[in-house]
């Protein structure tokens, strides 16, 4: 059976009958995370003007620069910023965080990505303008979307308190863009050039898109994202090499 749509406004928040009745305080019990193409019925007014998600803060200014080496191994380096910028879209001011792709000095990739964070603590992923170039020419822009826009819906990136089992929308937009995630343990390790981590929150990132491919990432508190390998499918690797939290 489908499930109801998404309606994140702390007022639909479901009040447990039994708390209420012995006079307890009423226990608050989160929306369904989004799934597949179902609705998300956002409200301007559940969302915050900060992005403070323990595996992922981003704070404007922020930065981080990765290693990609892909199956055949070639190397790219990708940095990603907070910017102090804002994008309004559904009512909502979503934070622009940059992500550059380079290879041999060469722009590959050039996204901006919209998210913004509820009161509840999810962090939403609202789209991304992204341009692909080839030889220095743009090559395409697919892949761009936004929540809102031709039937894009808005998905999650991490939940406020991931769980493992959590199965979660991240984008939707049909046939260009439509990844989930499963929370699969918070508990893993990880060594990569930044660094040793333990502690790690771990997801499987996937789309019905491409169903042969399977991802791995692995989340930092206080750092964020710290290495993504490809695990069905190839065998990409990106980790991080360096980060520069804001101050």
């Amino acid at each position: 059976m489908r499930r109801n749509a998404l309606t994140l406004t702390l007022a639909s928040a479901v009040l447990l009958a039994a708390g209420c009745a012995s006079g307890d305080e009423p226990e608050v019990k989160a929306p369904p995370l989004p799934q597949g193409s179902e609705p998300a019925n956002l409200d301007p007014a559940d969302f915050t003007s900060r992005i403070d998600h323990p595996y992922w803060p981003m704070t404007p200014g922020s930065r981080w620069v990765y290693r990609e080496t892909d199956s055949e191994g070639t190397k790219q380096r990708v940095e990603i910023t907070v910017t102090h910028d804002t994008k309004p879209i559904m009512g909502i001011e979503a934070t622009v965080v940059h992500d550059l792709v380079t290879e041999n000095g060469q722009r590959k990739e050039d996204t901006y990505d919209w998210y913004a964070q509820d009161t509840l603590g999810n962090v939403w992923y609202l789209g991304e303008d992204t341009t692909e170039y080839e030889n220095g020419k743009v090559s395409s822009t697919e892949g761009s979307w936004q929540a809102g826009v031709d039937g894009a819906e808005a998905g999650i990136i991490l939940p406020a308190r991931p769980a493992v089992g959590m199965v979660y929308r991240q984008e939707y937009y049909a046939g260009e863009a439509e990844d989930a995630a499963e929370v699969l343990s918070l508990d893993e390790q990880a060594m990569v050039p930044y660094g040793s981590f333990d502690h790690l929150l771990m997801t499987k990132d996937y789309t019905p898109l491409t169903p042969e491919l399977v991802e791995h990432k692995f989340y930092a508190r206080g750092v964020g994202p710290v290495l993504a390998k490809t695990v069905a499918g190839g065998s990409d690797r990106e980790e991080l090499v360096h980060f520069d939290g804001a101050p």
